[in-house]
């Protein structure tokens, strides 16, 4: 059975994308990264989870590669009619990302909220565990959570093009996610 977790960005629209991507390439592979949201970004899928959901997973989606990470973007589906789908996938890959929209209340998989460190007043902080993202060196997390290194400009690239995956220390910062108990 997989460990999935799910990944939200409020006020961060570049860091929604890149946030599921970098945990996905930390995870333990084969890793799988579903986006659940119905307005997401169209992520480079074959198929979608909207596909998906209503064909029915194909066998290369239920018996993945022993490495790497794939992904499957949304095409317009509620993630409220893809919960069964993704306890199908989660028989047969070793991680499963999900990238979460606004609207996560009821979502069975924790979600954990990764927050950019902006300048001065502007970070918010609630008081939950997050992931910080960091947007400069010697930046300290206002609450409980990991801190994120910045994110480099060859990083950024590799995620939004789409060739390889991503790798760095930026990368291997998402790795202790992985490893903390989310509530």
């Amino acid at each position: 059975m997989a460990h999935i977790l799910g990944v939200r960005t409020e006020i961060d629209s570049v860091l929604s994308v890149l946030a599921p991507l970098g945990l996905a390439a930390a995870a333990d592979p084969p890793s799988l990264l579903i986006d659940l949201d119905p307005s997401g970004p169209a992520y480079p899928s074959r198929r979608s989870l909207a596909d998906l959901v209503s064909d029915g997973p194909t066998r290369a989606e239920l018996t993945p590669g022993s490495t790497g990470m794939a992904v499957l973007r949304n095409g317009g589906i509620e993630w409220r009619e893809a919960v069964e789908s993704v306890h199908r996938l989660a028989t047969s890959w070793s991680s499963i990302t999900l990238r979460v929209g606004l609207d996560d209340t009821g979502l069975p998989w924790p979600v954990i909220p990764v927050v950019p460190l902006l300048p001065g007043f502007l970070t918010i902080d609630d008081g939950r565990p997050a992931v910080w993202q960091t947007s400069e060196r010697g930046q300290v997390a206002p609450g409980p959570g990991p801190l994120l290194p910045p994110l480099g400009r060859r990083v950024v690239h590799q995620c939004l093009e789409a060739r390889s995956i991503p790798r760095g220390r930026w990368v291997r910062g998402w790795r202790q996610v992985w490893e903390l108990p989310w509530p």
